[in-house]
């Protein structure tokens, strides 16, 4: 009998020390709170170390990532791009009487005259070179816009055209009446009634801007064309650059730029839509060199994954698009991959840390930040999937998903800071 009651004992106080758990309060916070009740919540924790989930709610459940997207197309850049980014691909061909052609490709590379984080690598070697130059658009045949972006987002900044060679970020920049590149100051209409702002044609690249003097700033993507391109670099090297349709030659030479990191940085700080979608061109630079297929290196990395269709849809490398689906367990099985991947040293200083650094600058945290995540948000979505580094002095996985909400995104924010501060603290 005694041997019953001291069993029995163990078990309640085994009972009581789960229930009065950290995880079991949290969790039942998440089925219970109106915070999380009145929108669609999934969360998931894990403990790599003992390599245990912590948490799992709705965490088997699909949602719209938004631009945690951005952290698979990291992980392609990971698996394929090497320690600096391939710049562009150029051939010689040889003509005795007319002079020597010097023809170069695009890989995809978005810095060339990038307004936030130029490259000068192409023009440098441009510059000086004895032959004619001549741009070949050739290798990349696909769409402009990524699957399943709105049609009416082309005057937004954060939608830049798909382009074997970006050039200026593929957007207009205009700072009070002023206007970069320059070309396109004789482009651009001053309309009484216009409305707020610098607006584009849809289709071409004329723009309209109101007659204010009220001071402004705005990025407007431009329509790439290969002939503006070929423009764009004359007027920079003040020389001509011509057109042909050539597919890259066998011998074609790779020339290398800027170093990886300072791109994936920017991409996961900033959340750069452009450099997400490019680094899936660029991978695909590194793989083949015939032509560019951002949507089969995109899926020949999620086809290494090994993710069921049931978990995990991606369509394109920056989450613009509502088609994508993934749920918090793939984000964390995508979070232990990266880790085993990037030092965390380096993983945490170029992903944004909350009261330091990029999206996650404006979420409060200690003297020393604990959370280093990629956000991801649009209307009626937010997330924020990472790591967290607890008072214990762990570093815990975590996602926090919100869809299907019709507070402000920056009400979400608050709520899932507070989430991650109470793992922060509890853990």
């Amino acid at each position: 009998m005694n041997i019953l009651k001291t069993i029995a004992l163990f078990l309640l106080i085994v009972g009581l020390q789960v229930a009065c758990s950290p995880a079991h309060r949290i969790t039942r916070d998440l089925q219970k709170k109106s915070t999380y009740i009145d929108h669609f919540t999934g969360v998931a924790l894990y403990d790599p170390i003992r390599q245990r989930t912590l948490i799992q709610y709705n965490a088997d459940k699909p949602f719209t990532p938004a631009s945690n997207t951005k952290l698979f197309s990291f992980y392609a850049g990971l698996l394929s791009l090497r320690d600096s980014l391939p710049a562009f691909r150029y051939t010689i061909r040889p003509n005795a009487a007319q002079g020597d052609s010097l023809i170069f490709w695009g890989t995809g590379n978005p810095l060339l005259l990038h307004p936030d984080l130029s490259d000068t690598t192409l023009l440098a070697f441009l510059r000086n070179r004895p032959e004619r130059l001549y741009f070949s658009p050739a290798n990349y045949t696909g769409p402009r816009f990524g699957s399943g972006w709105s049609w009416d987002d082309y005057n937004d900044d954060y939608s830049p055209e798909l382009a074997p060679l970006p050039i200026y970020g593929n957007v207009v920049r205009s700072a009070n009446k002023k206007v970069s590149p320059r070309r396109f100051a004789d482009s651009i209409r001053v309309v009484n009634n216009a409305r707020p702002g610098l607006r584009r044609n849809e289709f071409n690249n004329q723009f309209v801007r109101p007659d204010s003097d009220r001071p402004t700033r705005q990025d407007v993507p431009f329509r790439w064309v290969p002939e503006l391109v070929a423009q764009l670099l004359a007027d920079t090297l003040h020389r001509p650059v011509g057109i042909v349709h050539l597919p890259v030659t066998a011998d074609a030479r790779l020339v290398r730029g800027t170093p990886t990191d300072s791109l994936y940085k920017r991409m996961l700080q900033v959340s750069d839509n452009q450099f997400a979608e490019q680094v899936l061109f660029m991978a695909s630079a590194e793989r083949t060199v015939a032509m560019l297929e951002p949507i089969t290196e995109l899926q020949r990395t999620a086809d290494s994954l090994r993710y069921p269709a049931a978990s995990a849809k991606w369509v394109d490398g920056s989450g613009l698009s509502r088609y994508n689906l993934f749920t918090p367990n793939v984000l964390i099985d995508l979070l232990k991959k990266i880790a085993q991947k990037v030092p965390q040293k380096r993983l945490f200083a170029l992903l944004p840390a909350a009261g330091q650094s990029g999206t996650l600058r404006s979420i409060p945290s200690a003297d020393k930040p604990y959370i280093f995540a990629k956000s991801g948000s649009m209307s009626g979505v937010y997330n924020l999937s990472g790591y967290v580094l607890t008072k214990r002095n762990k570093v815990l996985y975590f996602s926090i998903m919100h869809n299907n909400f019709t507070q402000p995104v920056s009400e979400m924010r608050r709520r899932t800071a507070e989430l991650v501060k109470e793992i922060h603290q509890n853990f």
